[in-house]
């Protein structure tokens, strides 16, 4: 399982790379290993607010549906249109290509967990 230090991350499986107030979110490698072959994913639109821990959109994938929850609060500044045609990215690069929003951050970004945090979660 691949936790990349220099992220933070939700106990609800997401990842959120800070640079100065633009938070970078997609979900973990545990993730879209536990969903499988994510078909779908509806992302908000430019402008749409995020509260931190509330939903976001939803992934859906060949087993489930789940929702997503934002690490921060903000406004969504960029959306990753490539994944409307190719959703598969998110198995592929979950953290690279496969990013799904950019927000910029209004508030604290409290209560996210360290990669070492999130390792033990995982492995709990």
């Amino acid at each position: 399982m691949n936790v990349p230090n220099g992220l933070l991350y939700t106990s609800e499986h997401e990842w959120v790379k800070l640079d100065g107030d633009i938070a970078t979110i997609g979900i973990t490698d545990y993730a879209q290993s536990q969903l499988g072959d994510v078909v779908f994913v509806e992302l908000p639109q430019v402008g749409a607010a995020t509260t931190q821990m509330q939903i976001f959109g939803t992934i859906e994938a060949v087993k489930t549906v789940s929702d997503l929850f934002a690490p921060v609060s903000g406004a969504v500044t960029e959306v990753n249109g490539k994944l409307a045609d190719k959703p598969e990215l998110i198995n592929q690069d979950c953290y690279g290509e496969g990013w799904m929003i950019k927000v910029k951050v209004s508030g604290a970004t409290t209560g996210l967990l360290s990669p070492e945090e999130y390792r033990q979660k995982v492995a709990e």
